[in-house]
């Protein structure tokens, strides 16, 4: 794993809710600028007239995966970047990992946290787009786990690629500790 000496690119892979945006906001409070493969999608669907909801992003993200190859969008990410110390949200495929990895400082972590413990995250945060019924929330996550083709999501699949695992099951403060802990290793 590549360590913190003066550039850090650091990707974050999860599934929903696992405290990704939390962790975000902690690295950017450290200095490091945020990005978010989503952010090439919410431009996509912008640029043709279509809702930003939780469906059309995915859907949005599968048709320049499909158009543009698995990495795209971590692609285009590094374009805007230009070797800027970073956090990226939201890899979601094997594809995008491996772009990502053209940098020799990039790391990706998995933020991971149990089912329950997402489910009452997105009920507290309720999200535009979030899902209010827990059936759907739980189905919708089985489908972005493994992909059915390369376009599709993958998070199992990208999870398994990650340098370093944060558990995030327990309260806010925990979490910031072990960011804290993460922080001095990456920048020692």
């Amino acid at each position: 794993m590549p360590t913190f000496r003066g550039h850090v690119l650091i990707g974050l892979t999860g599934r929903y809710a696992s405290g990704k945006s939390t962790v975000v906001d902690f690295l950017v409070s450290k200095g490091l600028a945020s990005e978010s493969c989503s952010d090439s999608i919410r431009a996509h669907l912008k640029q043709n007239g279509i809702e930003e909801s939780r469906e059309n992003l995915i859907n949005g993200g599968n048709e320049l995966r499909r158009s543009g190859g698995p990495g795209i969008l971590a692609e285009m990410l590094l374009e805007r970047l230009d070797g800027k110390n970073a956090v990226i949200d939201s890899i979601r495929t094997p594809g995008e990992v491996e772009a990502l990895q053209e940098r020799d400082d990039f790391i990706l972590i998995e933020v991971r946290a149990g089912m329950d413990a997402r489910w009452q995250r997105a009920q507290t945060r309720a999200r535009t787009g979030d899902i209010v019924d827990r059936e759907t929330f739980f189905a919708n996550e089985e489908k972005e786990a493994v992909a059915k083709d390369e376009s599709g999501q993958a998070l199992n699949a990208t999870a398994a690629l990650a340098d370093l695992v944060l558990v995030n099951d327990g309260s806010l403060n925990d979490l910031h500790s072990d960011l804290e802990e993460l922080w001095v290793m990456l920048s020692a």
